[in-house]
């Protein structure tokens, strides 16, 4: 991925499915990535959250700036499911958007399903090794 933006974040400026996880990482677009991911409309952008309890408004600040774009949002935990806090919860009905917290492999295969049937979908992808 292209290094751009304040901080030289990591970024493909186009949207993609998601070919493989695992080890740490993800490979999408004849690409790899090491680390996290989050897939918005704008593109596949690195993410520092390594783990569930990272999760808050800062880290999804990029997925709320995009909220226009966004109906469906999949957050990829990790290697297990966890149940997003309330006030995120509270954050994205406020925008209309459904966000689903599910283990990374199960939202990499949905986002996968939704982004083919071009679907309003978002996704932020935990690595698991």
């Amino acid at each position: 991925m292209a290094e751009q933006g304040p901080g030289k974040i990591p970024h493909l400026p186009t949207p993609a499915t998601i070919d493989a996880y695992g080890n740490g990482g993800f490979r999408f677009a004849d690409m790899s990535h090491r680390g996290s991911l989050l897939c918005l409309p704008d593109g596949i952008w690195g993410w520092p959250v390594t783990r569930f309890s990272e999760i808050d408004e800062a880290a999804l600040a990029k997925v709320f700036a995009q909220a226009e774009a966004i109906d469906i949002f999949l957050i990829g935990c990790g290697a297990e499911a966890a149940v997003l806090p309330q006030a995120l919860r509270a954050r994205f009905r406020s925008l209309t958007i459904s966000a689903d917290p599910m283990p990374t492999g199960a939202a990499v295969r949905t986002y996968n399903i939704l982004f083919a049937e071009r679907r309003r979908v978002g996704a932020a992808l935990i690595a698991v090794d």
